[in-house]
């Protein structure tokens, strides 16, 4: 059977995560013992950006708003898709830029259809 101590290249590596857990168990102990705990009502109060609720928090929101949403996370990340391609740019060549000029088509073409339909509009 092998050899079960711990090779030595490891024990920096686990006194560093015993050394940063004891730290934030301390400073998670100093701190509840500093901190003010004494509640209010004011202080349990649920608010948004400082303000005070004004109405029932659980409104419907528009569809418009979610594929808004959508249609941006979509594409900001085919957007990011182009960087590898830039920085490989000159050894793709020829081929590469077709590629690439392919994908914008595609990729226009559903901005286009978007825009047509009026997911983009606010109203």
């Amino acid at each position: 059977m092998g050899n079960a101590a711990i090779p030595e290249n490891y024990i920096p590596i686990i006194l560093f995560f015993v050394i940063a857990g004891v730290s934030v168990a301390g400073v998670l102990l100093v701190g509840s013992f500093l901190r003010p705990s004494r509640s209010y009502r004011a202080k349990l109060a649920p608010y948004e950006s400082g303000s005070p609720l004004f109405s029932d928090a659980r409104i419907q929101f528009p569809m418009r708003y979610y594929i808004i949403a959508m249609l941006f996370v979509i594409f900001d990340i085919e957007v990011i898709f182009m960087v590898p391609w830039a920085v490989r740019f000159q050894s793709l060549g020829l081929l590469g830029l077709i590629e690439m000029l392919v994908f914008l088509g595609i990729l226009l073409a559903g901005f286009w259809y978007a825009w047509k339909k009026g997911a983009l509009e606010w109203d």
